[in-house]
């Protein structure tokens, strides 16, 4: 299945919205990481170029978890999808409101495509927040609840049977300063994929 073409059916108009093209076995995907927001070039996605943006950040977190990957297929063929929370770049310096409501009936049906899923990481406040207006939607209230990340990393977060996993943004070159949450961020992989692959 291609993620881009199935979502791009449900698009109507012209519109700037960017969908994954890449090709998923839906029943192999066990984890499931939403990043904040797609960059303004679409190669520097996780399914771009090799040498994408997105990718020289996520390849050290998901190593530093102990978690030999190499690129980004390596990470699908362990079962672990990644996607954005919002599918436009931004055009100023924060994530609007509008945005992420112009995408969350692409990342809800995104998140419907994969019947298998155990865990859904949130890496940073927009995918938090996006999650949680799905949720809000579906059952009424946030899902996460709304606190600082690193006081919600060690509480068992469930919605409809998925362990849900906040953690951090895991793009853009300040996770690699941030030493701290580059830790933290790694620590919650590893248990992200501790859950999926503990039979």
């Amino acid at each position: 299945m291609n993620v881009k073409e199935v979502l791009q059916q449900f698009v109507e108009g012209a519109t700037d919205l960017r969908f994954n093209n890449v090709e998923v076995t839906p029943e192999t995907i066990h984890a499931i990481m939403i990043n904040e927001i797609v960059p303004s070039h679409p190669e520097e996605d996780f399914y771009g170029k090799s040498d994408a943006a997105y990718m020289t950040t996520t390849i050290p977190l998901f190593k530093k978890a102990g978690i030999e990957v190499d690129s980004v297929q390596d990470i699908l063929n362990k079962g672990i999808y990644i996607t954005n929370a919002v599918k436009i770049p931004k055009n100023g310096y924060v994530v609007s409101k509008e945005s992420i409501e112009e995408s969350l009936p692409y990342l809800e049906r995104e998140l419907a495509l994969f019947p298998n899923v155990k865990v859904i990481m949130l890496m940073g406040d927009v995918a938090k927040k996006a999650f949680n207006m799905i949720s809000k939607k579906a059952i009424k209230k946030n899902a996460v609840p709304s606190v600082s990340t690193y006081k919600l990393r060690k509480t068992e977060i469930l919605y409809n049977g998925i362990r849900i996993l906040p953690s951090y943004i895991m793009t853009g070159q300040n996770i690699l300063i941030e030493k701290s949450k580059f830790e933290m961020a790694s620590e919650d992989i590893s248990i992200m994929y501790g859950l999926i692959t503990k039979q």
